[in-house]
């Protein structure tokens, strides 16, 4: 049975535990779940981890925010074309310390996703991006970036705004960018699009998100020109936390609890405020100069084969 299947049945089997008055039933529900759960999830394959990583209730960026920063006060706008919802940035307070959060924001609602865009990014939502990217480089404001996009918004109108140059334009200056940069990947990361936000001294992943250079999908059909390789496409492109963790792309991976973080976010919330109180203070520390030296040896010895 597949991933989808098997939490089916779990609901059915939870919506049935809480329908019975029987106690010797109500035990033998409870034994069935935890069964099929650990089954379930013990040993995910690639795909698993998409589905989790795209599943409807799984936590926003927009959850993070709240959860992580005390008075956060939204930014908007580009200064050149108007706002994108898809891009939340604004500046906020992390244990005391002032940030700069800029975060790529799928909704929780139809409509919400609509305005949104399902989480990609106009021109300028990555010219906002860069806007308060300088902002928080002048007054030396670390600056958190929440990864979460299926790529850039692939519209005309984006294009004829300019849409390859705005990324082009962030990957050139969040290498040099003269301040701390965290980013988390929160569930999807695709290709030129999120690599945008990506730019970073410290790159956390939670454990079922999935990093690429396009979707399962995309890959299937373009490179077998065949749907139904999905799973398979997968497997090969090495998209999940794990992979990229072992390739040395990822610092860290964030635990998830059974099923996903939908299920645990406070868990979820606390192991990256962990985290980022420890990588701050190491990255606020560091001298400018190494600091930069840093990023950019990080990046250069991606992708080198020994």
């Amino acid at each position: 049975m597949s991933l989808i299947d098997n939490e089916n049945k779990i609901k059915e089997l939870q919506a049935k535990r809480a329908m019975t008055q029987d106690q010797k039933e109500f035990d033998e529900l409870s034994l069935q779940i935890d069964h099929l759960t650990k089954e379930t999830y013990q040993n995910l394959t690639a795909w698993d981890r998409v589905s989790i990583a795209r599943h409807p209730s799984r936590p926003k960026a927009s959850d993070f925010i709240e959860g992580l920063f005390d008075h956060f006060y939204e930014l908007h706008g580009d200064r050149r074309f108007g706002d994108d919802q898809a891009i939340i940035g604004g500046i906020g307070y992390f244990h005391s310390m002032p940030v700069t959060v800029i975060a790529q924001a799928k909704g929780k609602t139809l409509q919400e996703n609509l305005d949104r865009h399902f989480g990609m990014c106009n021109p300028e939502g990555y010219r906002k991006a860069l806007r308060l990217a300088r902002q928080a480089e002048k007054f030396h404001r670390p600056i958190i970036t929440f990864v979460d996009t299926a790529g850039a918004y692939p519209g005309i109108e984006a294009e004829e705004r300019g849409q390859a140059q705005a990324i082009a334009e962030c990957l050139y200056v969040f290498s040099d960018i003269k301040t701390p940069v965290i980013c988390v990947v929160l569930s999807e990361g695709g290709s030129g699009g999120a690599l945008a936000l990506s730019v970073a001294d410290r790159i956390c992943m939670l454990e079922n998100a999935i990093y690429s250079v396009l979707s399962p999908e995309g890959f299937a059909s373009i490179l077998w020109k065949d749907d139904s390789r999905v799973q398979e496409a997968a497997e090969v492109m090495k998209l999940t936390s794990y992979d990229l963790y072992e390739k040395g792309i990822v610092d860290y991976l964030v635990k998830e609890p059974t099923g996903g973080m939908q299920n645990d976010l406070k868990l979820v919330l606390d192991n990256i405020d962990q985290y980022l109180q420890k990588e701050l203070d190491i990255l606020m520390h560091t001298k400018e100069k190494e600091l930069l030296e840093k990023r950019y040896q990080k990046f250069r010895k991606m992708g080198v084969m020994s």
